[in-house]
């Protein structure tokens, strides 16, 4: 987790490209001998099955997005309003189906902040976003222009404000500033999901350097680099559920409640966000064939890490929407207690089991990056 604060903290107050996460893993990692010929299978399948589907969907639900904050702005009705709110849903569990992904194109030119600002534990958006309805600042709501402005003013944070916080109940009737700011962060968006994309898609791009570890790779050197990195945004997407997304407003029973600061809150997309994260892990562990790579004895760690990480996401969709009746309620919080633990043996199956299983020594962690 300190490498994942450390290396957000990077992408925030520098708008050079980020370091990517995983190769400090991968440079950091023990030297370990996979073979080539699955591993490029497995990284294959990492890219084409998951990596690139899920930016290609997220694209289009950010396209449709727009598509829907037009129609709102040019017919203010409760029905195109409802429509927003739910397309603004949609939208979130998009992003978090594939937001697991920090690595790449994503954390480069503050295009993850760009999509997503959190933690924002001082109400760093909140306050920009009201600064920029309060002047009624017309550059805001170009898309282009946006894109120039603050990461808190232009993605999903800024977005679940302007349709669900204070004053949204006036785009029904035709607030226009505020219906066209919100288009245009729908639109900003959606042009960082095809840049995304783009790349992803590029024939001699990072996805032919995912697939083709090599020493003169800029990414991965060899085949267990590869799967390190690979690897590591289970660990790191995993961490991220259990320490920033819940531990964020609940760390137990007996401890301090905050739930104003769990991930929208506000439009009550907490636990369909924490759901999509818990889907994509287990979708990108089962579609990549990473199974492969274990001896046999081993290889029922695989499913039983899928079968974890599903449960999980069964139990988060079950929780009440509202965070502060939530944490109120016992029975809620001892599916919070639930969701912590089994969040911590997933992290220790994936860093310790399967780690330990490819020959990562056993002192090596994600976690500490020793």
């Amino acid at each position: 987790m300190r490498k994942i604060i450390a290396v957000g903290l990077t992408a925030l107050l520098s708008a050079a490209s980020a370091l990517p996460v995983f190769a400090q893993d991968a440079d950091t990692a023990p030297a370990v001998e996979l073979p080539a010929a699955t591993v490029t299978k497995v990284m294959t399948a990492a890219v084409n099955g998951f990596i690139r589907p899920g930016y290609d969907a997220f694209q289009a639900s950010a396209e449709e997005m727009a598509t829907t904050m037009k129609a709102l702005c040019k017919a203010p009705s409760q029905k195109n309003y409802d429509a927003a709110r739910v397309g603004f849903g949609k939208l979130a569990a998009s992003w978090a189906h594939i937001e697991i992904v920090r690595i790449g194109p994503a954390i480069e030119q503050n295009r993850f902040e760009r999509i997503m600002f959190y933690p924002d534990r001082k109400s760093t958006g909140l306050k920009q976003v009201q600064a920029v309805l309060s002047k009624s600042d017309e550059t805001a709501t170009d898309p282009k222009m946006l894109a120039t402005k603050s990461v808190a003013t232009q993605g999903l944070g800024a977005l679940e404000y302007l349709l669900f916080g204070t004053g949204s109940d006036t785009l029904i009737s035709g607030n226009d500033f505020r219906c066209r700011y919100s288009a245009a962060v729908a639109g900003n968006i959606g042009n960082v999901a095809a840049e995304i994309a783009g790349i992803w898609d590029a024939p001699d791009g990072i996805a032919k350097a995912w697939e083709q570890p090599g020493p003169d790779n800029p990414i991965y050197r060899t085949s267990g680099e590869a799967i390190t990195g690979l690897l590591g945004i289970l660990v790191h997407g995993a961490e991220t559920v259990r320490d920033q997304r819940i531990e964020t407003f609940y760390k137990g029973a007996d401890k301090a409640k905050f739930p104003k600061q769990a991930l929208f809150w506000r439009s009550e997309n907490t636990w369909p966000m924490v759901k999509a994260n818990l889907d994509g892990l287990a979708e990108l562990l089962t579609k990549s064939g990473m199974v492969e790579l274990l001896p046999e004895k081993d290889r029922p760690m695989v499913a039983a890490t899928d079968e974890k990480l599903r449960a999980m996401a069964a139990l988060a969709a079950g929780m009440t929407p509202d965070l502060e009746k939530a944490v109120a309620d016992e029975g809620d919080r001892k599916k919070l207690d639930t969701l912590l633990a089994d969040g911590k043996e997933v992290i220790t199956r994936l860093n310790d089991g399967y780690g330990g299983a490819i020959g990562l020594s056993s002192g090596f962690s994600f976690a500490d990056g020793d």
